[in-house]
């Protein structure tokens, strides 16, 4: 064979070899991106054992969060977005996890959640308040009635680390604004919030 023709034997093979590359990593990455994380024995009441005061005759919301979940970064921002829709109906706060055995210093996650009007910003010690409302990943998001029940649990972000519409969002407002939801459960995306992360150079992976 010429040595011509090698080359462009050659070249077309290695084109197309890349664009396989190119189309399994993208495949990969979109369903990683769609590939909701776990959810517990969820609590159909308020925990009584919670140490978050309820305020009987008021709705609350609670916010579950890992504090270096880069996933999570969407979920506050929508969190953001939903309270400017509602105008303060209702009582809101996000629960950092803190493992007991780490001197975690404060994130950027933590500051843009205490930033937002309205919203409580507490620390979740080993992750007991997330195992009394049955929160096993990064994001999930729960709304109790003015009776302390359990109307709504899920994510607030359509896919992993996207900001924007969603039915989660969208099912939250429409309840605290007494109007009929499309759902009361959603998928969540984020890390998991029982440990054993995976890291990528220090930083923390979502994962399930």
């Amino acid at each position: 064979m010429p040595k011509r023709k090698k080359i462009i034997v050659f070249t077309v093979l290695l084109a197309l070899a890349w664009s396989g590359a190119i189309a399994f990593g993208l495949r990969t990455l979109l369903a990683y991106e769609a590939t909701p994380g776990a959810v517990g024995l969820l609590a159909q009441t308020w925990p009584k054992k919670s140490s978050i005061r309820r305020t009987p005759g008021q709705p609350t919301l609670v916010m579950l969060a890992h504090p270096r979940c880069p996933c999570t970064s969407a979920s506050i921002d929508e969190l953001a977005e939903l309270l400017a829709h509602t105008h303060g109906k209702v009582n809101s706060y996000v629960l950092f996890l803190k493992p007991e055995e780490r001197d975690w210093a404060e994130t950027s996650l933590q500051r843009a959640a205490a930033a937002i009007p309205g919203v409580t910003v507490l620390s979740d010690p080993d992750g007991a308040e997330a195992k009394l409302f049955g929160a096993q990943t990064s994001g999930h998001t729960l709304l109790f009635d003015a009776n302390g029940h359990l109307v709504f649990s899920g994510g607030i972000t359509g896919s992993r680390g996207h900001a924007g519409a969603n039915a989660g969002e969208n099912a939250l407002v429409a309840l605290l604004n007494d109007q009929p939801a499309e759902r009361s459960a959603t998928l969540v995306f984020g890390c998991s919030l029982s440990g054993g992360e995976q890291k990528s150079g220090g930083q923390l992976t979502c994962r399930k």
